[in-house]
């Protein structure tokens, strides 16, 4: 099932682009949709049958060789982590086929092409264990993702596109030089090539070719993230980008730089992340209260919402970086709850800017008198998004608050201060839209039917999610656990505290591996096999 997840949706973008062309085939969308439809089918089967409470972290595993001369093989595996980002990967794509049913109307065929190449590269990164095919994955995303913007976005779209473009290329060549270190250094070790995420995680590295390599990767990361002052490409990415690439940029995309640290940054360079982590909280914590100031002096409303993405992801690397089982909880849960509530502000900003034509917001105001539903649902996502209590993107905020909390008291206040700074502009995004009289007699539409399904879908989700998060800390739960297990907290146990190392491959791995458990103090350290 892990290789139909990979094939079925450039099978359905192949098959939506031929429609544009030839007649007797359903419409485009309806292609997209019923390929995205199939993909969460598929997802939630997976859900139901593997044991996602078990103790072992890996669900699913499928390898082959793919290029043997150089250890290159196609690698994919599932843990609870991978799990929940390609089911939100799905949801997403499903929400952003619904927010472009009348938007796109030009070459209708090719955009819904580019769209699901673009979520096969992204569920190709969330389940990749070769980085050769991660950095395939990686560098999958971003051509389809130049094509949409660049061909369907707004006035800036070229200027957008090509920046979108050099600033995520530019920084994936870092990747792609680290991971062919790794390689030359396992090979050294092993005598022979491999690319694969096992045998870097007992690559025998020295201090400073640890870091220079974890640096590599750790810049690739934090442009998609986006880290300050890696975020400059990101407001005017979403800003240009059509409706259905802004929800796939905000609720998927950034979503992968998260992924990436989370999964290969703290695991394979341990001692260098622990070195690091201090600076790398401190970049989390500037950028929570960068994006919010920013966010809070915006006109348009896009733009507000996307540097609210950049406060919001700062408590994601805080998250990452403070590294025990409380911020990395909250870390997830806010990967997922931003996904959700930051997709939905973006669709609506689309529904507005379709109506009025113009994203301006000192030329709305009064709007929930003609538009009392759409009114409701954007004050709904605003409160979400500001950490109301009771929904999700409070308790991923308050997570990450807690666990940071215990590494370094004075970033955890600070980054609380972004919380209040998001509460201003949030509400102000309500009041300026929504509120008060009409400064120009506009008048609007309310939300339809395929529209507010599409709202309440999400509401439900942000509100469930809140309310019992319980079932995604118990999915991700074996895989953090594992993560922790090879790598304890980077700024906790300096003082020679012992900690227990266990790496171990997926069920079925059948590649040249020596489990690894050994009582070493502080960092766990990687041994040869």
């Amino acid at each position: 099932m892990l290789i139909w997840l990979i094939i079925i949706p450039p099978l359905g973008g192949i098959l939506a682009w031929l429609a544009e062309y030839r007649s007797g085939l359903p419409h485009p969308r309806q292609i997209a949709l019923m390929t995205l439809v199939i993909e969460l089918v598929l997802i939630l089967l997976l859900w139901v049958f593997l044991d996602t409470s078990g103790q072992s972290a890996w669900l699913a595993d499928l390898r082959f060789a793919w290029i043997p001369r150089f250890g290159i093989s196609f690698h994919l595996a599932l843990d609870g982590l991978s799990l929940l980002l390609i089911a939100l990967t799905a949801v997403l794509g499903i929400i952003a086929v619904i927010a472009a049913w009348v938007e796109i109307t030009h070459r209708a065929g090719f955009f819904y092409f580019n769209l699901l190449l673009t979520l096969t590269g992204v569920m190709g990164v969330f389940l990749a264990l070769d980085l050769f095919l991660f950095f395939v994955f990686w560098e999958a995303m971003l051509v389809p993702m130049y094509f949409l913007i660049s061909i369907w976005g707004h006035e800036r779209r070229t200027y957008a596109a090509i920046k979108f473009f050099i600033f995520t290329q530019g920084s994936g060549l870092f990747m792609l030089v680290s991971i062919l270190g790794l390689a030359f250094v396992t090979r050294a070790d092993n005598r022979q090539w491999t690319f694969d995420y096992f045998d870097f995680l007992n690559a025998n590295l020295g201090a400073a070719s640890e870091l220079w390599l974890m640096l590599g990767f750790f810049i690739a990361f934090a442009v998609k993230l986006p880290v300050f002052p890696f975020h400059t490409w990101l407001p005017d990415a979403h800003t240009e980008a059509p409706t259905a690439g802004s929800v796939i940029l905000a609720g998927v995309l950034l979503k992968t730089g998260a992924y990436g640290l989370l999964r290969f940054v703290v695991p394979l360079f341990p001692d260098a992340a622990a070195s690091f982590a201090p600076f790398a909280m401190t970049l989390g914590v500037i950028g929570i209260l960068y994006g919010a100031v920013l966010a809070f002096a915006q006109d348009d409303f896009k733009r507000l919402v996307a540097y609210s993405s950049v406060s919001h992801m700062g408590f994601v690397l805080l998250g990452i970086f403070a590294w025990n089982a409380l911020a990395l909880q909250g870390a997830v849960m806010q990967m997922l709850a931003h996904g959700i509530s930051t997709a939905a502000l973006f669709m609506l900003a689309g529904v507005i800017q379709e109506r009025l034509h113009t994203r301006d917001m000192r030329q709305m105001g009064g709007l929930w008198a003609t538009a009392p539903r759409m009114g409701a649902v954007v004050m709904f996502f605003a409160i979400a998004s500001l950490g109301l209590p009771g929904l999700a993107n409070f308790i991923g905020e308050f997570l990450v608050l807690l666990g940071a909390y215990q590494i370094n008291i004075t970033l955890a206040v600070l980054a609380v201060l972004g919380i209040i700074t998001a509460a201003a502009y949030a509400l102000i995004l309500v009041q300026r839209s929504f509120q008060g009289q009409s400064r120009h007699g506009v008048a609007i539409t309310d939300l339809c039917v395929r529209e507010m399904a599409a709202m309440a879908a999400m509401i439900a989700f942000t509100v469930w999610l809140g309310l019992y998060p319980q079932w995604a800390l118990n999915t991700v739960a074996p895989a953090l656990q594992q993560m922790q297990g090879g790598s304890p907290s980077p700024l906790a146990g300096r003082d020679g505290e012992s900690r227990s190392a266990c790496f171990g491959p997926p069920s079925g791995f059948t590649g040249k591996y020596v489990l690894c458990c050994k009582r070493e103090p502080r960092m766990a350290k990687r041994h040869r096999g």
